[in-house]
C-alpha cells in the first residue's frame, strides 16, 4: 500500500502578466498554470482546489468566517518498512536483550585515581567526626 503525504497551498489571487495573454482570465490562468508546474517539477501531484472557510477575529470580540481558495497536492512518501514485514509478525533474534547482572565474584572494584606528582595525598575524614583541635590557635 502506498502511503503519501499532503500539501496544501493558498490558491494564487492575482494574474500575472504573460507574453500574448491579455484577458484577467487568462492572467489568472497563467499564474495558476505556473504554481502547478512549479509543484510537479518538485514531485508534488496536484489533487484538487477547495474553498475553505476560515473563522478570523475581527475587532477584539468579533469574529467572521472567510472563505480561502487552496490547492491540494501529494506525494508518494519513501518507504523505510519492507512491503513483507509490514503484514508479518516480526522475526525474533537470539541476542538478548539486557546484559546478565554480574555475581559478587564478577564485580571488580574500581580503580583509584593516580594523583598528581605536585599534589599531596588528600585525607579522608568522615563528616560527623569532630575537628582535631588546632594546638597553634590556642596559644
Amino acid at each position: 500500500m502506498q502511503r503519501y503525504e499532503y500539501k496544501v497551498i493558498p490558491a494564487p489571487q492575482k494574474g500575472v502578466k504573460a507574453k500574448g495573454v491579455k484577458t484577467a482570465e487568462g492572467r489568472f490562468a497563467v499564474s495558476v498554470e505556473q504554481v502547478l508546474n512549479q509543484m510537479g517539477q518538485d514531485g508534488w501531484e496536484y489533487q484538487r482546489a477547495e474553498l475553505l472557510p476560515s473563522e478570523e477575529r475581527t475587532g477584539l470580540t468579533a469574529s467572521t468566517t472567510n472563505w480561502r481558495n487552496v490547492l491540494v497536492f501529494r506525494r508518494v512518501v519513501a518507504e523505510e518498512i519492507d512491503a513483507a514485514e509490514v503484514g508479518g509478525a516480526p522475526e525474533m533474534d537470539d541476542t538478548p536483550l539486557a546484559q546478565p547482572i554480574p555475581g559478587p565474584d564478577e564485580v571488580q572494584a574500581p580503580q583509584p585515581i593516580a594523583a598528581e606528582a605536585d599534589e599531596p595525598p588528600l585525607s579522608l575524614k568522615r563528616s560527623d567526626e569532630a575537628p582535631e583541635a588546632d594546638d597553634t590557635a590556642k596559644t
